[in-house]
């Protein structure tokens, strides 16, 4: 089972989803999981993995079913010097047992443009890095997702949830 994550913050507080399914090509979720975290740490530049792992892990606690990959909104890399993001960190708090996928929305400075990927008709690319896997077959993965549109239909759907859209 894949699982895709997201985080939406409140004052002091966030709710995490995720949604399951099956394959990277698959049009719907298998099923849905949502934590709410009543204390977030707050936000510190450069290290935002403190805020966003403990909640990331509440939701991963609440999945009754073996996981094949993690997908994060985010990086597992940051920039040229892989410095570790918070795809990395969730991974090694895993004991580095769950391959870990990032698709940031938005250019870190200095990443690689191997990491980029085209979806649809879209010029502005998203941003892929992983670990447990190689960025080739990630990059693949995520290009194949169902949906026409830059962001893949599951993806979006775990954007809306976590803000209580769905």
């Amino acid at each position: 089972m894949i699982l895709a994550t997201d985080v939406q913050y409140a004052q002091s507080s966030a709710t995490a989803a995720g949604i399951l399914f099956t394959h990277w090509q698959s049009t719907q979720a298998h099923s849905q999981v949502v934590a709410h975290v009543d204390t977030i740490a707050p936000y510190e530049p450069g290290l935002f993995y403190k805020r966003e792992l403990p909640c990331l892990l509440a939701l991963i606690n609440q999945v009754d079913t073996q996981l094949s990959t993690i997908v994060v909104d985010g990086y597992v890399s940051l920039g040229s010097g892989n410095k570790p993001g918070l795809g990395m960190h969730l991974y090694n708090a895993l004991d580095q047992r769950i391959p870990v996928k990032g698709v940031a929305k938005n250019k870190f400075e200095s990443t690689p443009t191997v990491c980029e990927i085209l979806r649809g008709n879209s010029q502005k690319p998203l941003f892929v890095t992983a670990v447990g896997t190689s960025l080739e077959y990630a990059k693949a993965s995520i290009e194949s997702m169902h949906g026409e549109h830059r962001i893949p239909t599951l993806l979006k759907a775990v954007d809306q949830l976590c803000r209580g859209i769905v």
